[in-house]
């Protein structure tokens, strides 16, 4: 049985990000950091085992939270908990906000890694799919960015948050790597932060207000 091929996945050189400014944290100055990261030149596809222990490379990341906000204006976001399955395994048992995965070369159209402007969404709705089913109009808007260098898996991953307002809060988990899936008040979010992986702490904080 001849093997599988690797999974190539897309990937900034680290050293763009410094050219710009390199934070820790969240940034919501989109405008600075997205267009440049994306352009053509910078962009390459690199197999994901190596990428994963190589901080010399950033993976872009879409990550998508999804809101819902009542007639009484209370917000709820979904979140869910990562299981075992085909997804980052250091984030094992973490509660997450966050959907979205790697971009990869399914997501283009021929070998380039900038075939048509269209790539990075197109990996974005992929992963969109494959992990929750969305039974909602929504409007959406890109908020910002995460980049968190304190963290094994955030040292070699760059999130790109996307924030989906849903009208209906019907958002169902697609996958078995997505457990326990449900709407919660972003204030219990807060209260609760500790149990939450990284990326989606730092989302919290910045979105909810929990520490600022």
């Amino acid at each position: 049985m001849p093997a599988v091929a690797e999974e190539q996945i897309l990937v900034v050189p680290a050293e763009v990000l410094d050219e710009l400014g390199r934070f820790q944290g969240f940034s919501a100055d989109v405008d600075r950091y997205l267009q440049p990261l994306l352009r053509c030149e910078r962009l390459a596809y690199k197999p994901r085992g190596a990428m994963e222990e190589d901080p010399s490379f950033k993976q872009l990341i879409p990550y998508v939270l999804m809101e819902h906000t009542d007639a009484d204006g209370v917000v709820t976001v979904f979140s869910y908990t990562r299981g075992g399955g085909g997804g980052e395994k250091r984030l094992h048992a973490k509660r997450s906000v966050g959907v979205g995965g790697h971009i990869s070369t399914e997501d283009a159209s021929h070998d380039d890694a900038c075939a048509d402007e269209g790539l990075y969404r197109r990996g974005l709705e992929r992963e969109l799919s494959e992990e929750v089913r969305i039974e909602s109009a929504f409007t959406e808007r890109l908020v910002g960015l995460i980049n968190d260098d304190e963290t094994a898996v955030g040292r070699v991953h760059l999130g790109v948050v996307h924030v989906f307002e849903l009208q209906e809060p019907r958002v169902s988990s697609a996958e078995a790597d997505l457990a326990e899936g449900r709407f919660l008040p972003a204030e219990q979010l807060v209260a609760e932060i500790d149990a939450y992986e990284s990326w989606s702490q730092i989302a919290i904080r910045a979105r909810y207000g929990a520490g600022g």
